[in-house]
């Protein structure tokens, strides 16, 4: 009986040992996550709470960390587990250097709740509109502005020591609470001490039970997280299509690294900060994001749109860009801004892109603006009127596409400064591959130039008679002094006041360019410090 009982009693004592080591062996681990975790600074931080739907993540590193090619990162609903969101790093962000995986198959995103912009179940990124063939599924996909043809993105950007995380946009609930879990290898560092984040307790946050009133006429975008949104498209999501009623968006000083699109969208003002501090950026071009393979061009409106662009706004009306920076960091066919619109005005603004900077399609105003670009810095069909905007440009100023249907590009007190050792030319030549534009149209009224060849403008084939290469009082942006026109080329003109005074009081009038629209940037410009 007692050696019975002993031999019970020494197995009890072993399952408990072995228990205790058990127990042991994960508190140690919890402990190791902990310190690896109490290293790291997470945005939003662990536990927090009244976050915003459209927040980015962040980890900040003590070191520069390495984007991997594998793993993966997780967002799950923390009431029951199921995963709402899944970045794979082994898709690559999209075309260029980046080779696709024949291994590895676009993502699901479940698109499954209901809202304004997406009322269709399982709608997915790639779902093409029109008659546009479906987007690649081998690199990463996310919807942007409800256009469910999807845009490439980079799912993780690092500058520095810290590393951004964009979750696919609108998967994000109010009043959730979620978490997140990241695969080894997604990042690495040298010592490889970070080995991802694998316990659901390390990063968590809750959303904020609802989104601001339907009604506020003024919402607030803050990238720390302090405003009613984290993200410039976060809250022109949030305003509806068509709304009658003028909503003002007030984004605060920040860098915001996204893709901004959207469309059917009027009567907003889009208004920053501080114009040097508010600083609306991505890294997007023509082979990123290119057309369909059946689409090249949109020309007509309503067509598939341009998707190479990093701020595109799309057939809207009444849209005012006020006291911001806007720039596309890709070199190629690459966009800061394009639009596609009516009524638009683009006020105390600097635009920054690579060939085609600046994309000008329906009535815009640009006043007191800054526009780089490396070439083509211009494009569009206009009509558009540029007052008092500095452009600066290494080849062609603009290349302008207007039909006899409206005005083209007219330029009233503004600078001209060609960059690098080679002069430029003012508008290239009116042609695109086949493609002839007989009626394009670029005036200069009180214009400084500088670095601009003597014959002033680019070739020009076929007949001329309906081109408006015009020109008004240019001077020497260096020293003040007329410009020696003698050299222009034959098909230009230079306008004189004793022949021309009504056709220069005619083309200083906006209302003239523009259609008979009278842009007031009186209300702006309260909003410039």
């Amino acid at each position: 009986m007692n050696r019975w009982f002993g031999k019970i009693m020494r197995r009890t004592y072993f399952f408990y040992f072995i228990l205790y080591l058990l127990t042991c062996t994960a508190f140690v681990n919890s402990k190791t996550k902990s310190s690896t975790a109490k290293q790291l600074i997470l945005f939003p931080q662990n536990g927090s709470i009244n976050v915003n739907p459209d927040t980015h993540l962040e980890i900040t590193f003590k070191s520069s960390p390495e984007i991997g090619q594998t793993g993966k990162i997780g967002i799950y609903d923390a009431s029951d587990n199921h995963l709402v969101d899944m970045l794979n790093m082994s898709i690559p962000a999209g075309p260029g250097k980046a080779t696709p995986s024949p291994k590895a198959t676009y993502t699901p995103v479940p698109y499954k709740y209901v809202s304004e912009h997406f009322t269709n179940a399982n709608i997915k990124p790639g779902t093409p509109s029109g008659m546009a063939l479906p987007t690649s599924s081998k690199y990463q996909l996310t919807i942007i502005g409800g256009f469910t043809d999807g845009f490439h993105f980079y799912p993780v950007i690092v500058h520095g020591n810290t590393a951004t995380i964009y979750p696919h946009n609108n998967l994000l609930q109010y009043g959730k609470e979620y978490y997140v879990e990241i695969d080894p290898g997604v990042l690495t560092l040298k010592d490889k001490s970070f080995n991802g984040i694998t316990n659901k307790n390390e990063w968590s946050f809750s959303t904020k039970k609802d989104p601001p009133p339907a009604n506020d006429d003024r919402i607030i975008v803050s990238a720390d997280g302090t405003g009613d949104f984290n993200t410039v498209q976060g809250a022109i999501d949030f305003i509806p299509d068509y709304d009658p009623k003028p909503v003002t968006v007030f984004i605060k000083d920040g860098t915001y690294e996204e893709v901004v699109y959207f469309r059917n969208k009027t009567n907003i003002i889009l208004v920053g900060e501080d114009r040097d501090k508010v600083i609306i950026q991505y890294k997007n071009d023509e082979i990123f994001n290119p057309h369909p393979v059946n689409i090249k061009t949109n020309e007509v409106p309503g067509t598939f749109p341009s998707r190479r662009a990093a701020f595109a706004v799309d057939h809207c009306s009444k849209i005012n860009l006020v006291n911001l920076t806007i720039k596309n960091t890709a070199y190629g066919q690459a966009e800061g801004l394009l639009i596609n619109g009516e009524k638009i005005i683009v006020y105390n603004v600097s635009i920054t892109g690579s060939g085609d900077a600046l994309q000008s399609n329906g009535t815009v105003y640009y006043a007191n603006c800054r526009i780089n670009g490396l070439g083509d810095t211009i494009l569009g069909r206009g009509p558009a009127f540029f007052n008092n905007c500095t452009l600066t440009s290494y080849g062609p100023f603009m290349w302008i596409r207007n039909t006899s249907s409206n005005h083209g590009n007219v330029f009233v007190n503004c600078k001209f400064e060609a960059q690098g050792k080679e002069e430029t030319v003012i508008a290239r030549a009116p042609t695109n591959a086949a493609t002839t534009y007989p009626y394009c149209e670029a005036v200069l009224i009180n214009c400084k130039l500088k670095g601009i060849s003597p014959v002033g403008w680019g070739p020009v084939g076929g007949k001329t008679s309906n081109i408006h290469y015009w020109e008004y009082n240019s001077t020497s942006l260096s020293n003040g002094k007329p410009v020696n026109v003698s050299k222009r080329l034959p098909a230009s003109r230079q306008l004189t006041m004793k022949k021309d005074s009504a056709v220069i009081a005619n083309y200083k009038k906006p209302s003239y360019v523009l259609g008979g629209w009278n842009p007031d940037i009186a209300p702006l410009v309260k909003y410039k410090k």
